[in-house]
């Protein structure tokens, strides 16, 4: 049985990969309507020419159909991910120092350093 802290652990590494799992799972969709694109022109239930052109046609109507049907598949995978993108965003804003002045405050830092070491070998 599962506390509610290993939950709550869960739930941060599902919210954690959000994208990732959102990406992985779009693209299987799109490979599964490719594969059973290639299996009815294999068959012959679509007239699809051989060569590049064939599998480019293919390759449109698995994007066509997989689209729509990821759409409505993977919507609370969506909503996640989106929260997972806008947490970051505020995240960033909410830090009080930008890059430039990290950046600025590391380099006084390291001049402060060495300026003690000067000082010192010149001592």
């Amino acid at each position: 049985m599962k506390t509610s802290g290993t939950r709550e652990r869960d739930r941060a590494v599902l919210k954690s990969h959000a994208t990732l799992r959102y990406t992985s799972m779009r693209t299987s969709i799109f490979g599964a309507c490719f594969i059973v694109a290639l299996v009815c022109a294999h068959f012959g239930l679509l007239p699809v020419t051989a060569g590049a052109s064939g599998i480019f046609l293919l390759l449109a109507l698995a994007g066509i159909v997989s689209a729509p049907l990821s759409y409505v598949v993977l919507s609370r995978q969506r909503d996640a991910m989106s929260a997972q993108i806008a947490d970051g965003l505020q995240k960033r804003q909410a830090r009080p120092t930008s890059m430039k002045s990290r950046f600025a405050a590391e380099a006084a830092e390291e001049d402060a350093i060495d300026d003690a070491l000067r000082a010192e070998q010149g001592a």
